[in-house]
């Protein structure tokens, strides 16, 4: 099975389609490639024009919620990137994730919210997905979303999908 159909099998898994245009929450790139580097804007649970996820992990929201959130942010970053290179086989290697975590003051879990990332990327990019990773919590993020996610992917080239 290639890349983009186990992008689509993990859609179905998790309920939710990452077809068509992803929506930005400001005035930035999704993306910049710098050689063969793309670094992927921060990414929140965003599905069409709602965040599916919001709250604090450790108070409105289960640490298993926090890592479907986790997990949606994963599937953005990787529709943004579908689209951008026309095919997930360009991407080499996931080099990097910084996952931030909307957490309650008792929260300790960041690693494994984030462990609901990894095993996303894991599940569609095979060994290319592993990864150099942190995780942190953190008092609010951006539209009240749970977790927000930024990757740096290798590309096998510098060529930019037409």
């Amino acid at each position: 099975m290639d890349r983009e159909a186990r992008f689509r099998r993990m859609s179905e898994e998790i309920g939710h389609s990452f077809e068509g245009e992803i929506k930005l929450g400001g005035n930035y790139a999704p993306l910049v490639q710098h050689h063969d580097a793309i670094y992927i804007s921060g990414q929140i649970p965003r599905v069409g024009d709602r965040v599916v996820m919001q709250g604090a992990v450790g108070d409105e929201v289960s640490l298993e919620q926090g890592q479907l959130a986790a997990k949606i942010c994963v599937m953005r970053a990787t529709a943004i990137l579908l689209k951008y290179l026309g095919s997930l086989e360009r991407v080499k290697q996931i080099l990097r994730m910084t996952v931030y975590v909307q957490s309650s003051a008792s929260f300790i879990q960041h690693s494994e919210v984030a462990d609901g990332a990894s095993g996303a990327l894991f599940s569609i990019f095979g060994n290319a997905a592993i990864h150099s990773r942190t995780s942190l919590g953190v008092i609010k993020l951006p539209k009240n979303a749970s977790v927000e996610i930024d990757f740096i992917v290798a590309v096998n080239d510098a060529r930019i999908a037409t």
